[in-house]
């Protein structure tokens, strides 16, 4: 019954003395950029677009949840979550004493010389009187207690267990956005593999073109109607086209295996790359319009947040170095000397040990530990307004090359429809003997380097859109959902903690710093 009171005590003292941090009140600095404007879809905001609604091919959904699954990276960064999570445990445990069981057995045994001087009357007596052997001594003890337990007077440990918590939900944060960016990677990577086979197919196509001029410059020069100079213009023509089918051949390569390794697996054999950018809609549209909370919002500034109040909690663990720090030792148990008399009456045993340190010289120790801390703090926080900026530049900059990319898509569309036409007139030309075959040439070369240039502007304008759903939170979900006002509900919605229900009730006196 001791033992109990004890144990309640000191748990119960713990938990209403634990609750008092020295832990500076934290308060969100201020966003160091200016506002934003332009990145909804259906008056939904970038962050609550499932990727599946954003990317409806459904051979780049296969992939984005084949990458999901056996992407190492992200694979890695579940595992440095679960790692988070066990170290905030760790230091949970500290709040709580540790309560053992031991079962003791001593044996001493005393010659009879040592007696002799111990039994009064021993020595007068001789050692005639004592055992020749001497005497051999059993001692059982069975006990429960606590060894050094330290009550958070001043909140040192609990502010220790705020870090670790905070820093869990920072890895947390991270594993999320290394899930953002490879849903991107995987769009990215995917629409390249099929800009490369469009090139291909418009390479293979001139290719066939130049072949037939040749063919027909070649004829003609057979004849005596065309010259030398007309035929080696129009077989480096087809030289050249042949160079670029090997190049966009190494590149496709390329870019396939990149994209088996963002997958972590091989490429599924149903995965058809024929028809290249104009197979059919590969990314949805963002409309205009950008909620100002976006930028805080984005994994990548929740994880440095999180650093920065796993920072501030640091502060309170230091200035708790300063004050006394009290430690419990106690125990209750049955001692004996026969093993059948421990649980008998009169048997029992206990001992309760407080102790109290003051802190009076440490030279200097705890006065560099709490400056440190505020460095780190100091430090957390220019991190903190880093990764907004950064991200408002990856926004910035999106939306700045969207407005562009659009006008340079419809110029070099309509150049390619006029150098379509200009190579049809210069070949019919040529082909009626009207003029020289170095007019078709040039307008042949023209064309295809404005098809060249068309594929890449329509790649440029697709990887836009996927790096602007990325910059504004997109990728997270798998399909739509509302929007949270919350960022604490988003958070739990979009990654389940891992931490069992007892242990994720320690996140409710962090209200206070949030």
């Amino acid at each position: 019954m001791a033992c109990r009171s004890t144990c309640f005590f000191a748990a119960t003292v713990a938990i209403l003395l634990g609750a008092c941090t020295l832990e500076p009140q934290y308060h969100r600095p201020p966003a160091p950029v200016p506002a934003l404007e332009g990145g909804t879809a259906g008056g939904m905001i970038a962050a609550d677009i499932g990727w599946r609604e954003f990317f409806p091919d459904p051979q780049l959904q296969q992939l984005i949840a084949l990458a999901l699954t056996n992407n190492r990276d992200l694979r890695v960064a579940v595992l440095n979550v679960q790692s988070a999570q066990a170290q905030y445990r760790i230091q949970r445990a500290q709040l709580f004493p540790t309560v053992d069981a031991s079962a003791v057995e001593q044996v001493q045994h005393i010659p009879t010389s040592v007696l002799a001087t111990q039994i009064p009357g021993g020595a007068a007596g001789g050692a005639g009187s004592l055992p020749t052997s001497g005497i051999t001594e059993h001692t059982y003890d069975v006990g429960v207690g606590f060894t050094n337990y330290e009550l958070d007077l001043f909140g040192r440990i609990r502010s220790l267990s705020h870090a670790a918590l905070q820093q869990y939900f920072s890895s947390g944060e991270t594993r999320r956005n290394v899930q953002l960016t490879l849903v991107a990677e995987i769009a990215t990577a995917y629409i390249t593999v099929l800009a490369d086979q469009t090139l291909l197919d418009i390479t293979r196509n001139t290719l066939k073109s130049q072949e037939d001029s040749y063919a027909l410059t070649e004829k003609l020069f057979n004849g005596g109607t065309s010259t030398e100079l007309a035929l080696r213009q129009a077989e480096t023509t087809v030289d050249t086209a042949k160079a670029n089918i090997a190049q966009y051949n190494r590149q496709q390569a390329l870019d396939r295996d990149a994209l088996q390794l963002l997958l972590g697996a091989p490429i599924p054999d149903g995965i058809d790359f024929s028809g290249g950018l104009d197979r059919g809609n590969t990314v949805a549209e963002l409309e205009e319009g950008i909620p100002s909370d976006v930028l805080v919002r984005r994994p990548d500034v929740l994880a440095a947040e999180h650093q920065l109040m796993a920072s501030n909690a640091q502060i309170g663990a230091a200035r708790a170095a300063f004050l006394p720090a009290i430690s419990l030792t106690g125990n209750f148990g049955t001692e004996s000397t026969q093993l059948s008399g421990l649980f008998k009456g009169g048997s029992g045993t206990w001992s309760f040990s407080p102790q109290i340190s003051v802190p009076i010289f440490a030279g200097g120790a705890n006065v560099a530990s709490l400056q440190a801390t505020k460095l780190a703090r100091d430090t957390a926080v220019a991190q903190y307004e880093k990764a907004i900026q950064t991200a408002f530049q990856e926004v910035a900059d999106a939306l700045v090359a969207r407005g562009t990319l659009d006008e340079q898509l419809a110029a070099q569309q309509a150049l390619v429809t006029a150098s379509e036409k200009a190579y049809r007139l210069a070949d019919m030309r040529y082909r009626g003997g009207v003029d020289t075959y170095l007019n078709a040439l040039v307008a042949q070369i023209s064309l295809y380097s404005a098809e060249q240039q068309l594929q890449s502007v329509r790649l440029l304008r697709l990887q836009n859109l996927v790096t602007l759903y990325k910059a504004l939170g997109g990728g997270l979900r798998e399909h739509a959902a509302p929007a949270q006002t919350s960022l604490e509900h988003s958070r739990s919605e979009i990654s389940p903690p891992l931490l069992s229900p007892s242990a994720s009730s320690e996140a409710r006196p962090m209200a206070v710093f949030s």
